[in-house]
């Protein structure tokens, strides 16, 4: 494995922390009780990373109806109601507290939520000392419509990326996302389509869980600021998506979750779930008429697996797809038109047309098939 690459400010005075033996952990596996009550069970500054998805607090105010007078399969779970603010602010508190307890010191948090909750959560993580060091927009290809027509369609949601303070020297792979983008820079807004297809978990042809995320989002985060072999805790597990992909990379995982309904489906979930090899987890790390696609969107979507071989039509050159969306070819790495243009000897490539994939007929297609397929599939 390569040396991955940080981002990090480097501390006036070093903190001793002592190291928590791995094997000491409940690691790939689900502590099916309340949050805050599974994480009080687990020993100081032993986790890389909190990814948390709570409650959002809808405040719902009775059913809503589409036009054509059907309902919509709103969030009305009992696990997201709240009795007041106070009780919202409280259990924030208390969940935060022990997120960042259990968090080694270079360790980092994210939380994703909606307008009805982020900016209480986010207050609440200052106070408590987190260092915040960027909020992504989540803008969603497709989202759901507001059907009243009384507001502005409700198009992205919020998720804060911070580290325990301003001195930690938190893992940053910058070249990686870079990469993924290919070659520039990642910026704080992210266009990823909402679960759907056969993504969408359900249940006797129902959703399995309200608000199921997308495994592109989870799979760019953890690219981003985890290791393999990292641990990464949930203690919002649901139907397990960060389990799911921390599995495919690599990465340790640790769920909290008290439904036994939702553990269930998660853990049948992540036990089909296939990690990754180990060449293509290696990562980069140095050197318009339609909407612009990433060739990373496709890796993280699930429309090329990592590991999946490329070659041109004639099939005189190979390369390999990394998990970053990157191509390895003769040790040699890039992206899909650097790589084009290197194995060619030519000063430039148009990667999308250049490179193809072999279908499970063992037919051989145009990559730019798949994009083409991934901007109908997530058409606004």
């Amino acid at each position: 494995m390569g040396v991955m690459e940080k981002i990090a400010v480097k501390p006036k005075t070093a903190t001793k922390v002592a190291k928590v033996d791995k094997k000491t952990l409940p690691l790939d596996s689900i502590l099916k009780m309340d949050c805050i009550e599974a994480m009080r069970s687990l020993p100081d500054a032993c986790v890389d990373m909190v990814f948390a998805d709570p409650p959002y607090n809808l405040q719902l105010g009775g059913d809503l109806q589409r036009p054509d007078g059907s309902q919509v399969d709103a969030v009305d779970d009992d696990w997201d109601k709240f009795d007041n603010f106070a009780a919202y602010d409280k259990f924030t508190q208390e969940w935060l507290a022990e997120a960042r307890r259990i968090l080694k010191p270079d360790g980092t948090l994210w939380v994703i939520g909606s307008y009805h909750n982020i900016f209480r959560v986010g207050a609440t993580l200052q106070d408590q000392g987190f260092w915040i060091l960027n909020d992504i927009i989540w803008r969603k290809s497709n989202p759901m419509p507001n059907f009243k027509g009384t507001r502005f369609t409700n198009a992205h949601e919020t998720l804060i990326w911070a580290a325990k303070s301003d001195k930690a020297r938190y893992t940053f792979h910058y070249r990686s996302m870079k990469t993924l983008n290919d070659e520039l820079q990642m910026r704080s807004d992210w266009v990823i389509p909402i679960c759907g297809g056969k993504e969408r978990l359900k249940l006797n042809g129902t959703k399995a869980h309200p608000t199921q995320k997308p495994e592109a989002l989870l799979y760019r985060i953890l690219l981003a600021c985890t290791n393999p072999g990292d641990v990464v805790l949930d203690p919002f597990f649901g139907t397990g998506t960060t389990g799911a992909v921390a599995k495919r990379l690599q990465r340790h995982w640790i769920g909290c979750e008290r439904d036994s309904t939702y553990c269930k489906v998660a853990e049948e979930r992540i036990e089909m779930a296939l990690p990754l090899d180990e060449s293509s987890l290696e990562t980069m790390q140095s050197p318009k008429s339609q909407p612009r696609v990433a060739f990373g969107q496709l890796v993280e979507n699930g429309y090329l697996r990592a590991g999946a071989q490329l070659t041109d039509k004639k099939r005189r050159f190979g390369a390999i797809v990394r998990a970053d969306g990157s191509l390895v070819w003769n040790n040699k790495y890039g992206s899909i038109h650097k790589i084009g243009a290197l194995v060619q000897n030519a000063p430039s490539c148009n990667g999308w047309m250049f490179w193809y994939y072999q279908t499970r007929e063992g037919e051989l297609k145009v990559i730019d098939e798949l994009r083409q397929n991934y901007l109908l599939a997530n058409e606004p």
